[in-house]
């Protein structure tokens, strides 16, 4: 029989930052604004940003109503931000991630993103039916 090993974890990460590269978003051929995954890779390497704040680029994090999703999730919170289309707010959002893994702790996220936040599991108002 094959024994676990327990799981580790990598230091003192603060959190993940997760962006979807899928179905829709960063897709430009269906209409959606590119993500800009070589520069975001490249600052996170050159920051190196994983020590602290781990990056992945996804496949589809639904919805797919929202395109260009980004997921931050941390020991204490998830946070959903959508419709990314700027090259500003991810200058933003990477300077955010340099800035909280400089200071060894997660800052307020750039007022760029907040208009961007969204509740993942939000249900939409009901129609009315004759059910």
């Amino acid at each position: 029989m094959l024994s676990a090993k327990p799981a580790t974890k990598r230091g003192d990460v603060l959190g993940q930052v997760i962006f979807c590269l899928g179905c829709c978003c960063g897709r430009p051929d269906r209409g959606h604004p590119a993500l800009p995954v070589d520069w975001i890779k490249s600052e996170w390497k050159a920051h190196k940003l994983n020590k602290k704040i781990q990056l992945t680029i996804s496949g589809c994090l639904g919805p797919c109503d929202v395109p260009n999703v980004v997921w931050v999730h941390t020991p204490n919170q998830s946070r959903w931000f959508g419709k990314l289309s700027t090259d500003e707010i991810y200058r933003d959002l990477v300077a955010w991630a340099i800035s909280s893994a400089e200071h060894g702790e997660l800052l307020p996220f750039p007022s760029s993103l907040l208009p961007h936040e969204f509740d993942r599991f939000e249900v939409p108002a009901l129609q009315t039916s004759n059910v």
